[in-house]
């Protein structure tokens, strides 16, 4: 049982000295990613073949006459998800990353470097022609700087030992020890650390907001409610460190006095709900949570909330209702959540990445967090990067990094050597950038200037082949699905702004249909509710504003130079390079292709359905799109 400092020290020493004792640690990607790639299979593989190899041992068995200490860990994202299954051979501090693992290669790893000091060089991350065995000396990492990532992909993310050694709540300890509470709000005020989910709102503000209520009965709530397409750094944060949420969550309520805690977890993450589980159970287990925590009097609960796959439950007063059993839907403010939140008592409500900043700042000071990011936007942030783009991943770096860094430095630039288009910044909620923003700072003024938001951290790249009216139908239909329907602004306005959107891409829009669109999107934008009702334009107002001439080419020549749009495309057959073959004519759904045999065919085009049946299988590239 920890129940004091002392065996709390006690404890840390213990682990950091077992995990300083292993030979080696084999370290298997256990994120998201890497699971849907067959990563619990490597991990199984390789702990047969531990069993059945004389003279090696797991984590410190007791059996005499072994040779070798062997540790094999399921860790959080090791962030190259492009890569997986991705696997760590760790002795002492060197580190060996290996990519694309398979089941067929454990045995080769094995022999060359658990057993051996070699590395097993088809493995290794390639890039440029440059081959890297280290993952720090990766490009990809090597350019980011991680404090809320610090720990994924080192650390057995189910283990409180491990976490311990590696430091783990010695903030909290410090929080305890030597700060009262009103000094805890100093330092997060000072440090500038702003809210990680999207509104970039003060911390240290909300703390104190919620820290000077009347009220005496207060909660801490985690918004672990990632809803984005395309973003899953909260979800990668709760399954690879999940510890380090929950100090984050323990200092803000130590700091405001509240004694209970909620997390708010989204449906679609099984395996976050499934660590965090854990962790709390084995801080119960053994007195880190619950009553007189440490010996200090300090009392604190911690409970999970699943969602149920709503958008709208990422607003901070739907997401409280959810958790108190009603239906998930914004109310009026004010009141504010920091006065009135979950059960109508005072709560802080932060999202995942943003309490996992806490520990370092309360153990580095704030002056150390300021000197990372900008004067505005200190610190780091989490993005997730997807798309068209080399090497799709998790990656943190410092608050005021340019587009550019983000996509060619860490990102390897765009696939197949593509020219670069836009970027989707901030989910449905977010805009796009386009090449002339490459170098602007990601901050949260910054972005703002250009009609975007950093919101929860979603990058989704594009490439010269994306149809940007494409992409804006897109996410008016996820946000339109999303809409609660409480205010009419959002509930009948994304509705209508959908229509426009399916219309235009018809090609049977007109240009009435734009203006009134872009009208349609500024009343929604200043007259809904909530924050899911005003942002959801922005996709919308960004491609326009920076893509007009597509939107005018859909409506006016019913074109689509992506070639994305099905409407809008025309088949034709290139008359000198048709050998009339006929298996376009054979291959056609609807018999919309005739011709001689060896001679060149034609496309009825008002029978076509442009299904594309013919461009696939044309073995001499006669068919064109238009």
């Amino acid at each position: 049982m920890i129940d004091t400092i002392d065996a709390l020290n006690k404890v840390r020493e213990a682990a950091a000295a077992q995990l300083a004792g292993y030979d080696c640690r084999i370290l298997v990607c256990s994120g998201t990613g890497c699971i849907a790639t067959g990563s619990e299979k490597i991990y199984e593989k390789f702990r047969e073949i531990t069993a059945n190899t004389p003279g090696v041992v797991l984590d410190f068995a007791p059996c005499g006459g072994h040779d070798k200490n062997l540790g094999i860990k399921k860790t959080g994202c090791q962030g190259i998800c492009e890569l997986g299954p991705l696997v760590r051979i760790q002795k002492g501090s060197d580190v060996i990353q290996y990519t694309k693992v398979s089941l067929a290669d454990c045995e080769d790893i094995f022999n060359t470097s658990v057993l051996g000091d070699g590395v097993v060089e088809r493995l290794l991350y390639k890039q440029n022609g440059n081959t890297y065995v280290k993952p720090e000396e990766i490009p990809f990492i090597a350019k980011q700087t991680r404090i809320v990532l610090e720990n994924c992909g080192k650390f057995d993310a189910g283990s409180l030992d491990e976490y311990l050694a590696g430091g783990g709540f010695k903030a909290l300890e410090k929080a305890m020890t030597a700060m009262t509470p009103d000094q805890i709000i100093d330092e997060v005020e000072k440090s500038g650390l702003r809210g990680r989910g999207g509104g970039g709102f003060p911390t240290g503000k909300k703390w104190r907001q919620v820290a000077n209520q009347k009220e005496t009965t207060r909660y801490v709530v985690c918004n672990g409610d990632e809803g984005d397409p395309g973003a899953f750094m909260d979800g990668s944060v709760m399954e690879g460190d999940p510890f380090k949420l929950i100090e984050g969550m323990m200092i803000a309520a130590y700091a405001v006095k509240a004694q209970h805690g909620y997390i708010y977890v989204r449906a679609e993450y099984p395996n976050s709900v499934k660590r965090l589980r854990s962790a709390i159970t084995e801080l119960e287990s053994r007195g880190l949570l619950g009553e007189n925590i440490l010996g200090t009097g300090f009392n604190f609960h911690m409970h999970i909330n699943r969602g149920a796959g709503a958008f709208v439950c990422g607003e901070g007063s739907a997401l409280t209702a959810s958790i108190e059993g009603s239906r998930g839907m914004p109310r009026v403010k004010p009141p504010r959540t920091v006065e009135q939140g979950l059960w109508a008592k005072p709560t802080v409500l932060n999202n995942v990445e943003t309490y996992a900043n806490v520990p370092k700042i309360i153990l580095e000071g704030s002056e150390w967090y300021r000197s990372i990011g900008t004067e505005g936007s200190p610190g780091c942030k989490t993005f997730s990067l997807t798309g068209s783009i080399q090497n799709t991943g998790l990656i943190e770096v410092p608050m005021g990094t340019t587009l550019r860094e983000i996509i060619f430095d860490i990102g390897g630039g765009l696939k197949n050597g593509a020219k670069f288009k836009a970027v989707q910044i901030g989910g449905p909620s977010g805009g796009c950038l386009t090449e002339e923003h490459l170098d602007v700072p990601l901050d949260f003024d910054s972005v703002k200037k250009y009609g975007a938001i950093v919101g929860s951290g979603g990058l989704v790249v594009m490439d010269e082949n994306t149809c940007m009216v494409e992409v804006a139908r897109f996410f008016m239909g996820f946000t339109q699905r999303e809409s609660c329907g409480k205010c009419g602004p959002c509930r009948i306005g994304t509705k209508r702004m959908l229509e426009i959107l399916e219309k235009i891409v018809a090609g049977k829009g007109t240009m009435k249909d734009l203006e009134k669109l872009e009208e349609t999107a500024r009343f929604v934008k200043e007259r809904s509710l909530c924050g899911l009702g005003k942002s959801a334009p922005l996709p919308v107002l960004s491609t326009i504003k920076n893509f007009r001439e597509e939107y005018v080419e859909h409506i006016v020549q019913h074109k689509c130079r992506a070639h994305v749009c099905t409407a809008l495309l025309n088949y034709t057959i290139d008359a000198d390079k048709c050998k009339g073959c006929g298996k376009c004519a054979r291959n056609c759904p609807v018999s919309a292709i005739t011709g001689e045999k060896k001679a060149p065919h034609t496309i009825n085009t008002a029978k076509c359905i442009k299904c594309g049946t013919c461009l696939g299988g044309c073995p001499f590239d006669a068919i064109e799109v238009r």
